[in-house]
């Protein structure tokens, strides 16, 4: 577990999530979805889609949920770049935080939860793909050791508008692929 601390008191926890956080992760993606341009999907996830989503996460061991006062206020997953052999040391995160939340450190605990699980677990490089104007992710994720890798013009599309999507890499290991 990973606590973050204000004034001294353990305000929030990051854990490995379980499948009785569905309900709550599934509330905060779903708000994502239907409010901001971090998901590229109009459609929200039913709770079925949630939890074999979850699921396959939690089966790999790379779902966390940060916890403030007993209730779930974010999450972390980090899972396949690609479905392609080839890219098989290679993944991808995705840290969201509830409406309400945001500049308390919950976005940057979890970030640096996952990236030490997945370093632990041999994986070479984490990518973050980042809608291009969500300027906290992408300080965030500098903070955190990512340097920026490109960005593709109008690749994605969501509430009428083009979207450029900005690639962010950090190395985790540097043994040889097996």
């Amino acid at each position: 577990m990973n606590p973050l601390y204000e004034n001294g008191v353990r305000a929030v926890t990051v854990r490995p999530a379980e499948p009785g956080d569905l309900d709550a992760v599934l509330a905060i993606r779903n708000h994502a979805i239907e409010h901001g341009t971090a998901l590229w999907t109009d459609t929200p996830q039913t709770r079925d889609e949630g939890a074999a989503w979850l699921g396959a996460h939690l089966g790999r061991g790379s779902a966390y949920v940060a916890e403030r006062g007993g209730a779930v206020v974010g999450f972390g997953v980090y899972g396949p770049w690609k479905d392609y052999s080839g890219f098989r040391h290679t993944v991808e995160n995705s840290v969201y935080v509830a409406e309400g939340h945001h500049g308390h450190g919950i976005g940057s605990a979890l970030l640096g939860t996952l990236v030490t699980s997945a370093a632990a677990a041999g994986l070479h490089v984490m990518i973050a793909g980042i809608e291009a104007g969500n300027a906290a992710s992408v300080r965030l994720h500098e903070r955190h050791g990512f340097e920026h890798a490109g960005t593709v013009r109008e690749v994605g599309t969501k509430f009428g508008r083009w979207l450029d999507l900005t690639l962010m890499r950090r190395q985790l290991n540097s043994a040889p692929p097996s």
